[in-house]
């Protein structure tokens, strides 16, 4: 049986955007009020993410059991909704715009390894949804994506490259299955 060597994986340049103690309060904040399914209240959930750094526009719903890694690099348009046991883990920047709809346990995911090099390092890229976005239940969205307008990703579908406008998209990887007509 071989021991793994640790040392020399070293991601020392990344930057958690806040100090240990910033991130221990909101890790608890985070369990006690977005995780904990018992918490239905929005506004709270609101006002704590704001007050930790996060953007977030009026009429915005967070539903049970939300997961934010970091509210600092989280910005919220107007009128959005997110859905039960969404996952936001934004080691970058998430920007989600207006009249969004992240539906159940849907998951936003920044950060990734490269699996080339022995150093596996850690890789980042931000994710955009732009305004009228609707993310389906258990869906992904990976990093260095951005959903382009009113765009559309399926129920377990993957995004592992940015979504056209007004495009609905499915399966893993995602592609392109038809146009989303708005009336």
């Amino acid at each position: 049986m071989s021991t793994t060597d640790l040392s020399k994986y070293n991601n020392d340049w990344f930057d958690e955007g806040a100090g240990t103690f910033k991130r221990s309060i909101w890790f608890m904040i985070n369990a006690l009020f977005l995780i904990n399914p018992l918490n239905p209240l929005s506004g709270i959930k609101v006002r704590l993410l704001r007050y930790f750094g996060a953007k977030v526009g009026k009429g915005v719903v967070i539903k049970p059991g939300v997961n934010i890694k970091y509210p600092w690099n989280l910005e919220v348009g107007d009128y959005t909704w997110i859905g039960e046991r969404v996952w936001i883990d934004n080691l970058d920047k998430v920007i989600i715009g207006a009249n969004c709809c992240l539906s159940q346990e849907a998951l936003i995911l920044i950060g990734n390894h490269n699996y080339k090099k022995s150093t596996f390092d850690l890789q980042i890229s931000p994710v955009v949804l732009e305004d009228g976005v609707w993310l389906g239940a258990r869906s992904i969205v990976t990093g260095g994506v951005t959903c382009k307008s009113h765009s559309v990703l399926a129920v377990n579908s993957v995004a592992s490259k940015s979504l056209e406008a007004n495009g609905i998209y499915r399966g893993n990887p995602a592609v392109k299955v038809k146009e989303r007509i708005i009336a």
